[in-house]
C-alpha cells in the first residue's frame, strides 16, 4: 500500500513539473515573440546580414544556415530559460503578473468609450 502511494505522489509531481515548464516555454515564448519585438527585429537584421556575409563563402546553405541558427538559438533560450524557473521551483501559480493563467480576474472593466466624458451620466 505504501509502494503504491509514493508511486502515485512521484507521477504527480513529475506531472506538475512538466506541466510547469510548459507553461513557463509558453508564457516566454509569448512574452519574447510580443514585448521582446525589438529584439526580434535586430536578429532578424543581424541574420540578413550575416546571410549576405556568408554567401560568398558559403553559397548554397548560407541562409539555411543563417535561418537554423537563429531559430535553434531562439528555442534554446526560451527552454534553458524554462527549465531554469522550473529546477528553481518558482511555479507560475506563484507568479503574480500570471494571475490570467489560473483564472483570477479580480479587476473590473468598465467600458470606456470616447464620448463617455459626455454621456456616461446620462445613463444613470
Amino acid at each position: 500500500m505504501e509502494l503504491s502511494s509514493r508511486e502515485g505522489a512521484g507521477v504527480s509531481y513529475t506531472f506538475t513539473l512538466m506541466k510547469s515548464f510548459s507553461v513557463w516555454a509558453f508564457t516566454l515564448l509569448v512574452c519574447l515573440l510580443v514585448v521582446g519585438f525589438p529584439l526580434v527585429v535586430v536578429m532578424a537584421t543581424i541574420g540578413v546580414l550575416a546571410t549576405v556575409i556568408l554567401q560568398s563563402v558559403l553559397p548554397v546553405s548560407a541562409v539555411l544556415l543563417v535561418a537554423s541558427s537563429l531559430f535553434g538559438g531562439t528555442i534554446l533560450m526560451v527552454l534553458t530559460g524554462a527549465a531554469m524557473l522550473t529546477v528553481k521551483g518558482i511555479h507560475p501559480q506563484e507568479v503574480k503578473w500570471l494571475s490570467w493563467l489560473h483564472g483570477e480576474t479580480n479587476l473590473i472593466h468598465k467600458p470606456l468609450f470616447a464620448a463617455c466624458p459626455l454621456t456616461c451620466d446620462l445613463a444613470h
